[in-house]
């Protein structure tokens, strides 16, 4: 139909030859279009593509000294304020990824395995177990530091005190004086508490080294 309306008497116009025929002007537009020749190599590729010795400089930076254990961000970053560019960052994430090298670049401590403390008290203050707990006021944000002892075979509050603040110097203070009022024997007994900073503090583990009791911590989580 295509070919009838291009040998038409040029007196009829092509809006009418085409209504003629039940074709659509656009039909023949796109029939009189040149069809386009891909490469038969393959996919088209983006003209800003890295080449092969592009990809190999880019790597030899990211393995470089002051640049091994750096994320790609820093690189770039780096490599700007030296007036260099050598790709993006998303391209550098790419090749370290197509290099078996997308996991964490920096020294990390190996991860370690603790065991599960298991305490047991046949008898009173063999074990004595303390936190502190926030209680909250009639302030908004305003707490107080509530902080309790107790013992893990009775489980009675051997000392307990309630401050405005939450240190080390109060914790080395409570545990002191209840040692002293229950007459604890030295190596005798065992405290136990969480990783937090009064309980991890310098001057609290030299507390109890000095009045000789065993420290016990709960796994970090």
């Amino acid at each position: 139909m295509s070919a009838l309306i291009e040998a038409r008497d040029p007196v009829v116009p092509l809006k009418s030859a085409c209504a003629a025929l039940g074709l659509a002007r656009a039909t023949l537009y796109r029939h009189r279009r040149a069809p386009v020749t891909r490469p038969a190599s393959g996919p088209r590729r983006s003209p800003r593509r890295l080449s092969e010795a592009q990809r190999r400089e880019v790597l030899a930076v990211l393995h470089e000294e002051r640049f091994i254990d750096q994320p790609p961000a820093e690189v770039y970053a780096k490599l700007l304020d030296e007036g260099r560019y050598l790709c993006s960052v998303r391209t550098m994430h790419r090749l370290l990824a197509q290099a078996g090298e997308s996991g964490e670049r920096r020294a990390v401590r190996p991860k370690t395995h603790h065991a599960v403390p298991r305490l047991e008290a046949t008898a009173p203050n063999q074990v004595w177990t303390w936190d502190i707990t926030k209680l909250a006021t009639l302030t908004r944000g305003v707490f107080l530091n509530l902080y309790v002892v107790l013992d893990l075979y009775s489980r009675f509050v051997v000392a307990w005190m309630l401050a405005a603040r939450e240190n080390s110097a109060l914790a080395k203070q409570l545990l002191a004086e209840a040692i002293h009022r229950h007459g604890i024997e030295p190596g005798r007994l065992r405290v136990h508490q969480d990783r937090g900073a009064p309980m991890t503090a310098r001057g609290f583990l030299d507390l109890l080294a000095e009045l000789k009791v065993e420290p016990s911590y709960s796994r970090p989580r």
